[in-house]
């Protein structure tokens, strides 16, 4: 059916309270900003609902992008007519007719906000409910728990039509709860920790190690990869890439063996710090699991921690390989991450690494190297890009990525 409008529902919204009129404009902005490519498309945010008349645009496309857009619970694609009854009535009847199967049973449902047109809701729900079951033979009435709800809508400009209710990402919109910065590694853990941090609002950016020539451009292409998967929520992303390769060796080679990872992990941090402070960030995520590693027992986490007094959260913190691995299959970063390249968490990785490391130690293992020439030069090395959905980093890597698969 040509569709006229998509009508969103706020879902968790509606209990902000005095905040409310703040996180719906936002989400007004991130529906705008993830629909920008469609021009002739219009987002209008009302209090109880959003409106987006689509103009002619294509539907089909335009919910695809909604299904990713935290902040909206459900949303129905719907048809204005005039404020006519037989054109309500020949609409309604065409759309129970695409979707009928013997045996189904519907239910009309009508909301007034022009208390001057001539039918009251019960009205409406009546007489349109009688055309039905008078022109789509075998249906039948059914109030609690139809298999399709006729939802009709009369306001001041029309009247409009829906019959189907789709699923949104649900959270709150990106932005609302500040900006964070995400330790972006290649694997699995870390893209689905920041889809969690989204999903409450923050707006996330990327924050990537890299160590050439030890990690290649095949793993910085997957890390922007999944960089771009994860903008399909948000509209795009900021992509922080940070050498590390300096800091690396050389503590390879004057921290004992046991506390590579954790003074490496502490060096991390303290860049991590460093860029959420200068970004006016107000938290740091990561992708750590309790026990899943050796980095990643309390322990560790105090030996780590040790290093800045920002917030470290950790959204997947209590799941175990199996729950994470069903949400990134869910939001398509699975496949990516388990594509074989290296990236500089693993390349350094000692065979036996401290689970549990005392914070003496790890504070005097880390006096042995130059902490402040090492970050400085790190700092000075950053490279900051803009990341949006649908960009194709592997691309250009196709014929390698073949010959590792």
């Amino acid at each position: 059916m040509q569709y006229t409008e998509i009508m969103v529902r706020y879902g968790e919204l509606s209990t902000k309270g005095k905040n409310r009129r703040n996180f719906i404009d936002s989400l007004g902005r991130n529906v705008r900003k993830a629909l920008h490519d469609f021009p002739t498309l219009k987002v209008h945010a009302d209090r109880d609902r959003m409106h987006i008349s689509l103009n002619d645009e294509p539907a089909t496309d335009v919910i695809e992008r909604l299904k990713l857009v935290f902040g909206i619970q459900n949303f129905s694609p719907s048809i204005r007519v005039a404020q006519d009854m037989d054109e309500v009535y020949a609409t309604a009847i065409e759309m129970m007719k695409a979707q009928f199967k013997p045996g189904m049973t519907f239910k009309v449902n009508t909301r007034r906000s022009d208390h001057h047109f001539e039918y009251d809701t019960n009205e409406i729900n009546d007489m349109l409910g009688g055309k039905i079951l008078e022109n789509v033979d075998g249906i039948k009435v059914q109030m609690k728990q139809p298999d399709v709800i006729i939802r009709v809508e009369v306001r001041m400009n029309g009247i409009f039509l829906s019959s189907e209710t789709i699923q949104g990402a649900g959270g709150l919109p990106v932005g609302t709860a500040g900006k964070g910065m995400l330790m972006l590694s290649g694997g699995i853990d870390s893209p689905v920790a920041g889809y969690l941090g989204m999903k409450r609002g923050v707006d996330m950016e990327m924050v990537h190690f890299f160590s050439p020539p030890y990690t290649s451009e095949q793993a910085l292409a997957k890390a922007k990869q999944l960089a771009s998967t994860l903008a399909s929520y948000s509209g795009s992303v900021k992509f922080i890439q940070i050498p590390f390769t300096e800091i690396q060796e050389e503590i390879k080679e004057k921290v004992p063996e046991g506390y590579l990872m954790t003074v490496q992990r502490r060096l991390m941090m303290r860049l991590m710090d460093a860029v959420t402070r200068d970004r006016h960030g107000k938290a740091i995520f990561n992708g750590e699991s309790l026990g899943q590693v050796a980095s990643q027992t309390m322990d560790s986490m105090i030996a780590i921690n040790d290093v800045t007094t920002l917030p470290v959260l950790r959204p997947v913190i209590s799941m175990d390989k199996t729950e994470i691995i069903k949400i990134a299959e869910n939001i398509d970063t699975y496949n990516l991450s388990i594509m074989p390249f290296e990236d500089c968490c693993t390349i350094f990785a000692p065979p036996a690494p401290k689970t549990h490391p005392k914070l003496d130690r790890s504070r005097s293992y880390e006096e042995r190297i130059d902490v402040e020439g090492l970050m400085q030069r790190a700092l000075d090395g950053i490279k900051i890009s803009e990341i949006k959905p649908g960009e194709d980093y592997m691309n250009a890597q196709a014929d390698v990525f073949a010959e590792l698969l």
